[in-house]
């Protein structure tokens, strides 16, 4: 009889077949994120697949390709021009990233109060985040101009004669890493905001009725609970720090070799402008491959560095 109620039991149509597939939530789930994962697999894990082999030969662009195996990074680590680029990003991100993260903790701590306009000050500070390096650029360009400068204009007040920004190769790095302090506090103080926002007021009526004055509040109450956002303010801050290019390309007088260009290029030089020359400039592929590779493995020692030293500093309770 159960063959029988089996072999009686009518096939299930076409709409009811596509209804349910229709209803399925795997199926729509690797449905939405089939587009992501194309993308990543097209524009970001081939392509580092690819500069891997790459950094293994000597290809400039053309057709012609052989394999020299190590010779690149050997080459790297013997290259004066390079190794001092690597030294220019550290002394940039290391100068960058702790100023700019001060500077947030205090604009985002002074916007946290209930006042007047608080709004159109959190997006005053928030709009270079999100303003186009270009026009950064440009405006900075005037801002530094020797002669028609603000920035020499004020100090000329004073009976300070200004620096030429950025056309003395002692002053150029600077200059450029004010822009990068300026630019980043937004994007910092808007993460730090809302880590101040998620802290509890009843921590602060309790040592304010315990007598803490305001400093030890905001250093034994503040900072401890806002470790965690700081970490990763940190840490994303640092790792764009190593990889900096725009500023200095739009800066910095694209020219190669001798003459005013070449010697502030040296003095700006990172390690990504770098990648960039030779790979772009100059079409030696795979040798900027490698480039790219060595910076990869110094970025991750540098993340994996903080990674193991915020157990001791940062607090998630």
């Amino acid at each position: 009889m159960r063959r029988a109620l089996s072999g009686s039991l009518p096939k299930l149509p076409y709409n009811s077949r596509w209804s349910r597939l229709m209803q399925n939530e795997r199926l729509w789930g690797y449905f939405f994120i089939a587009p992501v994962c194309i993308g990543l697999i097209v524009f970001s894990i081939i392509p580092l697949l690819a500069s891997l082999a790459l950094s293994f030969t000597n290809w400039d662009g053309s057709d012609a390709i052989s394999l020299v195996w190590l010779d690149n990074f050997t080459k790297l680590f013997h290259d004066k021009v390079y190794l001092k680029s690597i030294r220019t990003s550290a002394i940039y991100a290391c100068v960058t990233v702790p100023s700019s993260i001060g500077l947030s903790i205090v604009v985002a701590v002074l916007l946290n109060r209930k006042m007047r306009g608080n709004l159109a000050y959190r997006l005053i500070y928030f709009l270079p985040s999100v303003t186009m390096p270009v026009a950064i650029a440009v405006v900075w360009k005037w801002l530094y101009n020797y002669d028609s400068g603000m920035i020499n204009y004020a100090l000329s007040l004073v009976g300070i004669q200004g620096p030429h920004w950025l056309a003395d190769e002692h002053v150029v790095l600077w200059s450029v890493m004010i822009i990068a302090i300026w630019t980043a506090i937004g994007h910092h103080m808007i993460i730090l905001l809302s880590g101040l926002q998620g802290i509890p007021e009843s921590y602060y009526e309790a040592a304010a009725i315990d007598g803490a004055t305001g400093i030890r509040r905001f250093w034994h109450i503040t900072v401890p609970l806002l470790t965690p956002a700081i970490f990763f303010v940190l840490v994303t801050s640092m790792i764009g720090a190593f990889q900096v290019f725009d500023l200095v390309f739009m800066l910095t007088p694209v020219t190669a070799g001798g003459g005013a260009g070449g010697v502030l290029q040296d003095a700006t030089r990172t390690a990504v402008f770098s990648i960039y020359q030779n790979g772009f400039q100059w079409f030696k592929i795979g040798y900027a491959s490698a480039q790219a590779w060595v910076m990869f493995v110094v970025i991750f020692i540098v993340t994996m560095i903080q990674m193991y030293l915020q157990r001791k500093w940062v607090h998630y309770e």
